[in-house]
């Protein structure tokens, strides 16, 4: 779509078919760089989520001396209906 309509954008405004086949490869090349960091952005922000989880994890582990209760996080997802993978299918249980 954007590069629809830059290409006919660019030729409206100039009628040159070789502007516009060298603005739109611009155009395409700078989408996928922008794509590309995104994605990077993306990974990197995980794991800096996932580190900071641990490192909470650690913390009540080690320094209060607690352990986190998983038990009570099941007992409340329980009331909640489970997906049960059957054939490529997801039926309700």
């Amino acid at each position: 779509m954007v590069l629809c309509s830059t290409a006919l954008t660019v030729y409206f405004a100039s009628h040159s078919i070789g502007t516009v086949v060298v603005t739109t490869l611009a155009c395409s090349l700078l989408l996928q760089v922008a794509y590309f960091a995104s994605v990077l952005f993306l990974i990197w922000r995980s794991g800096c989520a996932s580190r900071a989880g641990q490192m909470a994890e650690h913390f009540l582990s080690k320094e209060v001396g607690c352990q986190p209760d998983y038990d009570e996080v099941r007992n409340e997802s329980s009331d909640l209906p489970q997906l049960v993978p059957m054939a490529g299918l997801l039926l309700l249980r």
